[in-house]
């Protein structure tokens, strides 16, 4: 398993937009001091010298790299199609710029499953649900990615069940030592002041 950061490898974080329930961008939200955007790009820093953010450039090409969305206002698959449009790595992290809690060995574990793969997708599953958003996609899902956007549909997990894809399992979590707690993600108020608690 990885240990240090790994130089072929492109890490995106999706800073999205407005959130309703939040009233502000999430990527400016400010947590025990730091905006999640700040939080997001050490941890992925710490993973590999290659960060992007996948936003919009008036609000982040200042702090960082940014890449736009081609196919915008499709939501967690426009974007990552952006990534993987804009990557020159085989391997890209996605990670959603809303999960803090997110544990920087597991992240070194999830890359490590996707270079001994030849699955386009390896991605965790907490509970029932796959973490699109923490996963590693290799660059050929971009042409899956486009083909779904161009038809309007714009669920990712479908794509799944039509390419290769390395699931990592709770059960399998559990055994490394890693909880699912780490993909909880803040999305009202009420969430964030118990993540405050937390830090």
């Amino acid at each position: 398993m990885y240990h240090q950061r790994v130089e072929d490898l492109t890490a995106f974080i999706l800073a999205g937009g407005r959130s309703s329930r939040m009233g502000r961008d999430k990527a400016f939200i400010v947590l025990s001091g730091r905006t999640l955007l700040e939080r997001a790009m050490d941890l992925a820093g710490s993973i590999t010298p290659n960060v992007r953010v996948v936003g919009p450039q008036e609000k982040f090409l200042r702090v960082a790299h940014t890449v736009e969305d081609v196919f915008s206002g499709c939501g967690p698959l426009g974007g990552i199609h952006a990534a993987l449009t804009n990557t020159e790595t085989e391997l890209n992290l996605v990670l959603a710029v809303d999960l803090p809690f997110l544990e920087r060995d597991f992240l070194f574990y999830l890359i490590s499953q996707a270079s001994q793969t030849g699955a386009l997708v390896t991605v965790a599953q907490a509970g029932e649900r796959l973490q699109p958003l923490c996963a590693v996609y290799r660059r050929e899902f971009v042409q899956a990615a486009e083909k779904a956007l161009k038809k309007k549909k714009n669920k990712i997990d479908i794509l799944f069940e039509q390419v290769e894809t390395r699931v990592i399992i709770g059960a399998e979590m559990e055994r490394m030592g890693f909880s699912s707690t780490m993909f909880h993600n803040l999305n009202t108020p009420e969430q964030l002041q118990k993540a405050e608690r937390s830090f």
